[in-house]
């Protein structure tokens, strides 16, 4: 059985088609990237695998099952897709409301209604394991890019969940911070997790998919290992996620691919 199987997918909102027709597959406990441009259409994709919205037309299947509105209204669907599922907004702000970081992780196990000591006790381990421990009173709103990025992260990886959604994960963050999340990406669940990663970047694509989904315009347009769709570089400039820079050498014009992100 497939973790997700997206069939024939159109989600469109106010006029613009985000994705279009879109069909693809992805097995249980594979590490994959969904690659485009901004405007591909690959954010809009984790959002309908998340059940945050869904499609005019077309489905998507969670271990078969249809995650659809009338699914996610239903406790007996909902609680554990979300026990099971989680997702990182590439923008943390979005993600964080809480009064203080503390109640911020805890918030997720919570609401699952897990024990309060149970609750009090996986809190502190995540916040230890992400470096953030100290940050536990702090208000989340006024932190830092990355303090907030990571504690993001400890709001849905509190909850272990066996799927892991990252949009744009090391977005807007320094380069040990990158560096950190990309370890904790790799790491997770001793690789029998799987993760899903929305990006545009290029440079760590090897570490952290096995297989890779290129989208442009809200449609597949290729798929293959990282290593396939790295060294074609025609789609790549195609996709927009390479460009061409010009420079001169000894009074001729070359042409040079340079990876955006």
């Amino acid at each position: 059985m497939m973790l997700f199987a997206v069939e024939h997918l159109t989600y469109r909102y106010e006029g613009v088609t985000a994705v279009d027709g879109l069909s693809l597959a992805i097995p249980e406990g594979s590490r994959v990237a969904l690659l485009g441009a901004n405007g591909s259409g690959k954010s809009t994709l984790l959002r309908l695998l998340d059940g945050l919205i869904f499609g005019q037309s077309g489905t998507v299947l969670f271990r078969g099952d249809d995650v659809s509105e009338e699914h996610m209204l239903d406790d007996a669907f909902a609680l554990p897709f979300r026990r099971t599922v989680g997702m990182v907004f590439q923008n943390p702000d979005v993600q964080l409301f809480n009064p203080t970081v503390f109640d911020e992780v805890a918030f997720g196990p919570l609401q699952l209604r897990w024990p309060k000591n149970d609750v009090r006790d996986r809190v502190g381990e995540t916040l230890e394991r992400l470096r953030i421990g100290h940050l536990k009173n702090r208000i989340p709103q006024r932190l830092s890019g990355g303090e907030k990025k990571r504690v993001a992260l400890a709001s849905v990886l509190v909850l272990d969940p066996a799927v892991l959604l990252l949009d744009e994960p090391t977005a807007a963050l320094d380069p040990r911070s990158q560096s950190e999340v990309i370890d904790l990406m790799v790491e997770w669940g001793g690789g029998s997790k799987s993760v899903i990663t929305a990006t545009h970047d290029l440079g760590d694509l090897e570490e952290i998919a096995d297989h890779c989904f290129v989208l442009d315009a809200g449609k597949l347009v290729a798929e293959g290992s990282p290593r396939e769709i790295l060294a074609d570089t025609d789609l790549l400039r195609r996709t927009n996620l390479i460009h061409a820079h010009r420079h001169r050498h000894g009074g001729e014009l070359h042409s040079h691919p340079h990876v955006h992100g």
